[in-house]
């Protein structure tokens, strides 16, 4: 995580207020993805890193709709992950990381997923925490995300997504400068 960009960054007083509110109501909706945890004790944890709240917000302004969906006991962290029912609109169209995005000759993307996670402060599921994503729910029916990708594959060209399809999690692979307007990528943060 780049923090010399997420130090830059802090909520407004009305903005961290409105996101706690949106964070406050999304957990409460959804107590199936964080059993046993509650609300006082992740606001706490979000009022005491003004930074990671910007994370947040750049999630949920993206379209991420993030939420908890563990506690790490070794550390002491919450996790979120991105849990809107669609690849995040507002990371979509865009190939995997810089490497892709030099590559393409024409009609480029505007970005890349690589580069996105890292200019918000989160990290792209790995294939593991995808498929832990999909066990508290059915996410990606009609779309796709990245999600981290082996070096050798990667240095190779490949890069690897995931979706959900017949109900089942489907592992994929494509050109890592490919891009579409149905994929996009989920991220993780830990506050």
């Amino acid at each position: 995580m780049n923090n010399s960009i997420i130090n830059q960054k802090e909520l407004l007083p009305e903005q961290r207020e409105e996101l706690l509110n949106t964070l406050k109501s999304r957990f409460e909706k959804n107590m199936n993805r964080h059993k046993g945890m509650e609300w006082a004790k992740v606001q706490a944890k979000l009022e005491a890193s003004p930074e990671k709240l910007w994370v947040l917000d750049e999630m949920e302004v993206t379209g991420g709709e993030p939420d908890v969906v563990d506690f790490d006991k070794k550390t002491g962290e919450i996790i979120f992950y991105d849990c809107s029912a669609e690849s995040p609109k507002g990371r979509r169209s865009i190939c995997f990381d810089q490497d892709a995005l030099n590559s393409r000759k024409e009609h480029k993307p505007a970005d890349s997923a690589m580069n996105m996670a890292k200019n918000m402060g989160i990290e792209i599921l790995s294939e593991e925490q995808y498929r832990a994503l999909q066990q508290l729910g059915e996410f990606d029916k009609k779309t796709s995300s990245w999600i981290q990708t082996p070096a050798p594959i990667r240095k190779l060209g490949g890069a690897l997504f995931c979706d959900r399809r017949y109900d089942h999690v489907f592992l994929y692979h494509n050109g890592a400068e490919s891009y579409y307007a149905a994929r996009g990528f989920r991220g993780s943060l830990r506050v």
